[in-house]
């Protein structure tokens, strides 16, 4: 067997055509989507992020502030930018990006962003809500995951499914929306980590496998049933014989794992664009929230 690749930039390319109506209708209605994306400093792979994000934007027709700020910005400045982001009505969903500063405390700046304009979905308000199964802004990558499976035919309900990370920005909520009772989860969840012992007896019984624990060859062949479905959250910088002295590769084991999965993820061109689409959704639902919110 040779797992069929899911194609992570088709998939997001399908889903912003649908986003981009939805701008068109709010944009015609009097409402502009609007997207505040804040970056401290000058980390290379977070100005990266912002730019991809900032042009995801531009594709489709969401206002896009970019503020990007010198690294020795204090904690109050930073506090003072984000309520006046929040205070702006052309502004709809604001963005931190992460990490930020040592000398800035992260949780006190993602909670000065109001729920409504959390478009991350880190705020405890929203993270609260998704965890009783309330309407709320879910986690972008999380969220891209359970979108990638629905849209390619895997089915959820009482799937068994094993997840391999405990972040508070992938594992713990990707678990949390899987189990939810809804057409989105009802499988049975297994929550992995550094600490489980004999990872493989887990993985090997699953029939979804979600690797997002930031480490190479964290899942290999032998991990793995026949026939399994292998999502590849994981981004890792590997030496390699190239321009730049290194590679992006994933935490799944590429090319043993293919040889046995259903379905796989590449790294890059798997998750990585539905996390940034995830975004732009969540801005252009809290343009709607807001324009309803007017009448």
């Amino acid at each position: 067997m040779s797992a069929e690749i899911i194609d992570g930039k088709k998939l997001a390319a399908q889903f912003r055509a649908e986003l981009k109506e939805k701008v068109a209708k709010l944009t015609a209605e009097g409402t502009v989507p609007g997207l505040a994306v804040i970056l401290v400093g000058d980390n290379p792979a977070s100005r990266s992020y912002v730019t991809a994000k900032e042009k995801a934007c531009a594709e489709i027709g969401i206002y896009s502030s970019d503020n990007r700020l010198p690294e020795n910005t204090t904690q109050d400045e930073l506090l003072a930018l984000i309520e006046r982001l929040n205070n702006d009505d052309k502004i709809h969903g604001i963005l931190v990006q992460l990490p930020l500063p040592k000398h800035i405390d992260e949780d006190k700046v993602l909670l000065a962003i109001r729920p409504e304009k959390d478009v991350d979905g880190f705020h405890p308000v929203n993270v609260g809500k998704m965890v009783i199964g309330q309407d709320a802004f879910l986690p972008c990558t999380p969220h891209g995951v359970v979108q990638m499976l629905l849209r390619n035919g895997v089915k959820l309900d009482g799937a068994n499914v094993v997840v391999v990370g405990r972040s508070n920005i992938v594992g713990k909520p990707l678990a949390n929306l899987l189990i939810q009772k809804a057409a989105t989860g009802n499988a049975t969840v297994t929550l992995c980590h550094t600490h489980t012992k004999d990872l493989a007896h887990f993985t090997r019984q699953a029939d979804i496998v979600i690797a997002a624990a930031g480490r190479p060859n964290t899942i290999t062949a032998d991990m793995i049933r026949e026939g399994a479905v292998v999502i590849d959250v994981g981004v890792n910088r590997v030496e390699a014989d190239t321009p730049k002295g290194y590679k992006l590769v994933g935490d799944v084991d590429f090319d043993g794992v293919k040889e046995k999965a259903s379905l796989l993820t590449p790294v890059p061109g798997g998750v990585g664009p539905m996390t940034i689409t995830m975004l732009l959704f969540n801005t252009v639902q809290a343009a709607d929230n807001f324009a309803h919110s007017k009448k």
